[in-house]
């Protein structure tokens, strides 16, 4: 067999991410095996995962090739942490070609002119946020990966601005009580953070819309904060998100938690809608009421904030309380951020690999759901409507099979 005939059919670029404090790389050295064995040709920008600890011979070591960035974007298929938005990456918009599937988080209802730019280069576009939450596709979610991670984060965040300790401590000079987290909303992000807080020996509460949450809650050693609150849906939502609240709700979720809030020495909150502006549950009269010294964390600041006096990427000083509003979390932990989010991506990618072929119209409903763009055309419906564009029909049920005839059922003696 000659060379040529042997090379593989798709090569897949990792280019090194030039978003703004974006420390992740989009994979990992870890994650190559299964691509390359595969079919595939992986060509990684040389130090593109430098600042997640991965080096250029540790993607060597693994089977891929390491290029320049012009070289990657040479590639038939791009793997990105941040797909290019001609607000951050104009360059990287311009470098897009027709033929490119571009794979990555597009956050495509939050920014619709970006899917509208990219559309016009062209492409094929995969939003990873759109990855539906089923058991199968657990393995694929970077939601729920960064969101463990910032969860963890938000944590010690806080215990490093709170001026007090977290566990029980008992001394010579005394007994130092522990301190109290209240964490506001139990999705990935706020389970994660109930954890980390009880392993530094917090005493913890909890707080989510949907109360079918109650029991993995108390399961991680938290008490469920119960509010007789009238969410008109039973379980208050479903999946990972929970329902979006009337405003009259809202306001009464508020003073339900306004006791809760006041006593607690850190706040940290989590709740988020998808594809919406994130809710405000903590109020400036909520903050006003906590003790000097307290502590809010807001994971929600990029979506908004849950809290009223949040600034995103800021901390703020509201009468001696200290809200804090990180952005981009999961990249302050970068190494581990990048192994999980690497993973998502291969096993995604995987479902459109066949013997070194990259089969963008395989029928799966991950690949369908994610599937933003398709050759230039917007093909998600919701970011249609976003964008003023007419909704494209969706594909009509296949036909129930004819019920046999009384013929074809008989057996002959």
């Amino acid at each position: 067999m000659s060379e040529a005939s042997a090379a593989p059919s798709v090569v897949l670029g990792v280019p090194a991410e030039s978003r703004a404090g974006e420390r992740r790389v989009a994979m990992s050295p870890a994650a190559l095996g299964p691509l390359i064995k595969a079919g595939a040709r992986v060509i990684v920008e040389s130090g593109a995962g430098a600042q997640a600890g991965f080096t250029d011979a540790a993607f060597a070591d693994k089977g891929a090739v390491i290029g320049t960035r012009d070289e990657v974007f040479a590639a038939d298929v791009l793997l990105m942490v941040r797909t290019p938005d001609p607000a951050h990456e104009p360059t990287e918009v311009d470098r897009l070609k027709p033929s490119h599937t571009v794979v990555g988080m597009a956050a495509p209802f939050a920014a619709p002119e970006a899917v509208s730019a990219l559309a016009a280069k062209g492409v094929t576009l995969f939003s990873l946020e759109l990855v539906p939450r089923t058991t199968r596709a657990q393995s694929m979610d970077v939601l729920s990966s960064q969101a463990n991670i910032a969860g963890y984060k938000a944590v010690l965040l806080a215990a490093e601005a709170l001026p007090k300790l977290f566990p029980l401590m008992t001394t010579a000079a005394g007994t130092i009580p522990p301190a109290k987290v209240l964490v506001i909303g139990a999705g990935v992000a706020g389970l994660s953070a109930i954890a980390t807080s009880r392993r530094l020996g917090a005493v913890v509460e909890a707080y989510d819309v949907r109360p079918a949450v109650k029991e993995e809650i108390e399961s991680l050693g938290a008490r469920f904060v119960e509010l007789p609150l009238e969410t008109g849906q039973e379980g208050g939502g479903s999946g990972a998100y929970a329902q979006q609240l009337s405003e009259e709700q809202l306001k009464k979720q508020q003073e339900l938690l306004a006791k809760t809030v006041a006593k607690s020495d850190v706040v940290i909150t989590t709740a988020q809608v998808q594809g919406a502006k994130a809710p405000v549950i903590v109020t400036q009269e909520m903050v006003a009421a906590m003790a000097p010294g307290s502590v809010i964390v807001d994971l929600a600041a990029e979506q908004g904030g849950n809290c009223a006096a949040t600034v995103a990427g800021e901390h703020t000083d509201v009468g001696g309380v200290n809200v804090i509003g990180p952005v981009n979390v999961p990249s302050t932990v970068p190494t581990h951020s990048s192994l999980m989010y690497g993973k998502n991506v291969a096993n995604f990618v995987q479902l459109m690999l066949t013997d070194g072929g990259f089969n963008r119209d395989v029928d799966d409903d991950v690949i369908r759901e994610s599937m933003v763009i398709r050759d230039g055309e917007v093909r998600n419906n919701r970011v249609r409507e976003m964008l003023g564009l007419q909704a494209i029909a969706e594909p009509a049920p296949p036909e129930p099979e004819p019920e046999p005839s009384a013929e074809s059922t008989e057996v002959s003696s």
